[in-house]
């Protein structure tokens, strides 16, 4: 039996009809759900990643495999994986992530691969060039990733790179674009609130009401 069978052998077993419809509902129906809650999907598959993470080698038919899947509890298993991954992750599979962040889009599985991207970032420069082509994508989820990319690096951050990225997406109608730009100056403010200030202040006309609410909530 495959790797891939074992898990759907229980995930099936821990289906929960009730919460499948609840958790379908919130995501706006756009995926089919299994039904089973975070803490209990993780403790599913805790032992599989541990095992696998010794091979540090990741098995990308197998995540491929599993982002095909029609229930949303495949996507998330493939996220924690990579996560778990992290350390051997590479520019060079930025290539074999991309196909995770152009299908099965929505925002809880772009902002995980946003903080995976953004750590390959932290270790090959790379990826920067990646982030301003993505910034001035079409799909709005590419655009999403290159404006949160840097989330958490604090003082690492880049900040010419950040304000290049803002700056290109100023003035868009998106909902998830104009909240993540609030996110990433909001989480830009806790290292330099002065920085912050002024930019809010120099781009007051073109950021919209939620990108400034967002950004100003710890000014």
């Amino acid at each position: 039996m495959s790797k891939y069978d074992d898990i759907c052998r229980s995930f099936e077993a821990n289906a929960n009809p009730k919460k499948a419809q609840e958790m379908s509902a919130y995501m706006k129906n756009r995926f089919l759900f299994y039904g089973i809650q975070t803490p209990n999907r993780r403790a599913i598959y805790k032992e599989f990643i541990a095992i696998e993470k010794k091979t540090e080698t990741v098995d990308w038919a197998f995540l491929d495999h599993c982002w095909e899947d029609k229930h949303r509890e495949y996507q998330y298993l493939v996220l924690d994986y990579l996560r778990a991954f992290q350390k051997y992750l590479t520019f060079e599979d930025i290539k074999k992530i991309k196909p995770f962040i152009s299908s099965k889009q929505w925002w809880d599985s772009i902002d995980v691969l946003a903080g995976i991207v953004g750590r390959i970032g932290l270790e090959d420069t790379r990826v920067d060039d990646v982030m301003k082509i993505w910034a001035q994508d079409d799909n709005l989820w590419f655009r999403r990733i290159a404006i949160l990319h840097q989330l958490g690096r604090k003082k690492k951050t880049k900040l010419e790179l950040l304000e290049w990225i803002l700056l290109t997406n100023l003035g868009s109608r998106e909902f998830f674009i104009n909240k993540a730009i609030g996110w990433a100056l909001r989480d830009f403010s806790k290292v330099n609130p002065d920085w912050v200030r002024q930019f809010l202040a120099k781009n007051e006309e073109k950021l919209s009401s939620l990108s400034i609410r967002e950004a100003s909530k710890y000014l």
